[in-house]
């Protein structure tokens, strides 16, 4: 039996326990060609709250009694004559959050467990990992000498973004929430300084901590993060719109930069980024960071809960900031 998180209900506001139903369904028979994957985690990722609703996105929404949309990683355990894998292999792709997928293998990628635990693949080495290596360098243009600001700075891709701008010999200041998160991105992962936006004033921070302005903001919160953020571009700044944590659960409106004209006023770019326009290019971006890795200079973390039944609590986490690095899910009993 295959125990699935099917998606019953569009929410308004926050995710509550009725948006999902778990169920438990017999694994169809295999077809020819067809592989049977055992999953043994999930993605857990901000951008899940916008494939809920029903509006024109980079991505279509989520089908209501569909299972829920989610990066995975697993195990082939059987294969009716499919040649391009073996039983055992390791393969990540878009499984969603339940516990087997029957695929003919499109879309599917075999990894290696042996060069890094999988859930690795899935945060530093999966979506997260690219999201911030092409973000920020494809898009924030970063080069030697920049400023960098970093908003959500200790989750999973704001404090990959903010080491490899380091890596690329920036000064690099990250936006977390509370003490426990900026002590780690300055003494763990080696940023320059820390914005606490719980403790601290926002404005008052930067224009103490980013005295000479900002080149490259690189931003994952939105709202009044960002309208402050855009009050401190140098000229040509680049603002690299990745999400807006800060806004997926409104009820109303979401609330955009007011102070936009800083962007005319320094002759600033502002431009939004989706990792899957990068697709073809992650094998280098992959190979790039596991070097990193390697050399003690990219670290890496995953806050991993068990239990498919505790999905929407632990996907909760994302909003409540009750998490530390990459969010993923053990779904393998």
């Amino acid at each position: 039996m295959n125990k699935q998180v099917i998606f019953k209900k569009r929410p308004i506001g926050n995710v509550e326990a009725d948006v999902f139903e778990l169920q438990n369904n017999a694994i169809p028979e295999l077809e020819e060609g067809e592989i049977l994957i055992q999953q043994h985690y999930v993605s857990l990722d901000p951008a899940m709250r916008g494939w809920m609703n029903d509006t024109k996105s980079y991505i279509p929404p989520m089908a209501i009694d569909s299972v829920m949309r989610a990066g995975s990683i697993g195990k082939v355990i059987q294969n009716n004559n499919n040649p391009k894998f073996e039983i055992g292999d390791c393969v990540t792709s878009w499984g969603g959050v339940q516990q087997y997928v029957v695929t003919n293998g499109d879309g599917w990628y075999k990894v290696d467990e042996r060069l890094a635990p999988m859930p690795m693949y899935i945060g530093t080495l999966g979506m997260p990992g690219m999201t911030a290596y092409f973000g920020i360098q494809e898009v924030g243009k970063i080069k030697e000498g920049d400023i960098v600001l970093v908003s959500g700075a200790a989750g999973a891709v704001g404090s990959i973004v903010g080491q490899i701008a380091k890596i690329k010999g920036c000064t690099v200041i990250g936006i977390a929430g509370g003490k426990e998160k900026c002590d780690y991105i300055k003494n763990e992962l080696g940023f320059d300084d820390a914005i606490d936006y719980k403790s601290e004033n926002i404005y008052t921070a930067l224009k103490k901590k980013c005295p000479k302005g900002v080149d490259v903001f690189f931003d994952n919160v939105g709202g009044l993060i960002l309208n402050a953020a855009l009050s401190k571009l140098r000229m040509h700044a680049r603002v690299v719109i990745c999400g807006a944590i800060s806004q997926y659960n409104n009820k109303s409106k979401i609330d955009g930069p007011s102070n936009y004209l800083s962007l005319l006023v320094t002759r600033s770019t502002m431009q939004g980024m989706v990792v899957m326009d990068y697709a073809k290019d992650y094998a280098i971006a992959a190979k790039q960071m596991g070097v990193w890795m390697k050399e003690g200079k990219l670290k890496s973390r995953e806050d991993v809960y068990e239990g498919i039944e505790n999905f929407q609590e632990t996907y909760n986490r994302l909003f409540s900031g009750d998490k530390n690095g990459k969010l993923v899910l053990k779904v393998i009993e």
